[in-house]
């Protein structure tokens, strides 16, 4: 608990605020650090607390000389936009963020407020409900739709069986295998279009790093040369509520994405040479904590980070916007299932998915609410 006394009481409930909020002495030497900048930089409140906040933003001059003028009281307040410098350990698509910075006065000399607002913050709450409501509604189609396909394919097969015994040509008999076969292979698409629905969750103690290490194993079987699949784990984050085996599919489908991007050639190469053949394909398994964070129109005291990392070439930007829709794939012969039932399995623990992807450096985050 704060001390009363102390010139920095009074602030705690900085920490129950979404922007991020830094208290600063008049030379840039940052005094208090709420939990949404711990958070949105990646570092420690500690290690924040050490540092220079100029220093936190890639020019760090226009926040120097608004320091200097508010604390002189040239002017009561400012603001302008800035860059601001994330921890490497968020990975390259992370290390910048723009930030709208506001600079006021407190009631106590020689102590200012610096607030600082992601720029894309409300654009991306904006786009997250637009995703969570379509999402909704992509699931109910898909589901409706699956019944009503389901249905007629058993009497297409049905016949197509009796058919085959009744007629006496080869050649005949060879497209009734065919009917037969396309009709098993429609419906196990339905089966996966309908497994989220059919079994309920059976909720247990989860902890991340188990499911994590699966995965791992189970893509290292798979890729056993060419593909690193590197941890990066903050092993104070503790277990929760949660299907394991749900989490498990759900990760390992965001994974399996990420390895065929990887297999995939360059652009522009005439030749099969992914990353993978190459030997140089990397996923990175990261996992932290996050504070005070909002997704799914709530808001979390604290919720788990789980970061799937490759360098593979990217999510094309003709399908960014809807790399979660049901049956859009990037690749040739792919489903469009796996990010699907990634996100709806996730949903289903009160968290979402987001991604993040620049040619070199895509970044899938699974955010679930911990207790």
């Amino acid at each position: 608990m704060t001390d009363r006394t102390s010139p920095l009481a009074g602030f705690e409930a900085f920490d129950q605020l979404a922007t991020m909020i830094a208290l600063v002495a008049p030379d840039g030497r940052c005094l208090l650090a709420n939990a949404a900048l711990e958070n949105m930089m990646g570092v420690s409140r500690r290690a924040l607390q050490r540092g220079s906040v100029p220093d936190w933003l890639v020019d760090a001059g226009p926040l120097r000389e608004t320091l200097r003028a508010v604390a002189a009281n040239e002017v009561a307040s400012s603001r302008f936009d800035s860059t601001m410098k994330r921890s490497a350990a968020l990975g390259a698509a992370h290390a910048e963020l723009p930030v709208h910075v506001i600079v006021g006065q407190t009631d106590q000399p020689g102590r200012l407020l610096v607030e600082m607002i992601e720029i894309e913050q409300q654009t991306r709450l904006d786009r997250e409900e637009r995703v969570h409501g379509l999402a909704q509604a992509n699931k109910e189609l898909v589901r409706n739709l699956a019944h009503e396909i389901k249905n007629p394919l058993g009497g297409i097969r049905g016949a197509a069986q009796l058919l085959a015994m009744e007629v006496g040509s080869r050649e005949l008999t060879e497209y009734t295998q065919v009917i037969i076969a396309e009709a098993d292979r429609l419906q196990a698409l339905v089966d996966r279009l309908l497994a989220p629905h059919r079994r309920p969750q059976v909720v247990s103690d989860v902890n991340i790093h188990e499911v994590c290490e699966r995965v791992r194993s189970l893509v290292l079987a798979e890729f056993p040369k060419g593909l690193a699949v590197e941890r990066d784990y903050d092993t104070s984050i503790p277990e929760f509520r949660g299907d394991r085996e749900q989490l498990i599919q759900a990760v390992l489908n965001i994974v399996h994405n990420a390895t065929q991007a990887l297999a995939a050639p360059a652009e522009g190469e005439s030749r099969f040479v992914g990353r993978i053949a190459r030997g140089d394909a990397r996923i990175v398994l990261r996992t932290r904590v996050a504070r005070q964070a909002t997704f799914q129109r709530r808001r979390f005291r604290l919720a788990l980070e789980l970061h799937v990392e490759d360098n593979g070439p990217g999510v094309p930007e003709s399908i960014r916007d809807r790399v979660f829709h049901p049956l859009v794939s990037g690749r040739d012969g792919g489903s469009g299932l796996g990010l699907t039932l990634a996100q709806t399995f996730v949903q289903q623990h009160q968290g979402t998915i987001e991604c993040d992807s620049v040619p070199g450096c895509t970044v899938f985050k699974l955010l679930i609410p911990l207790p």
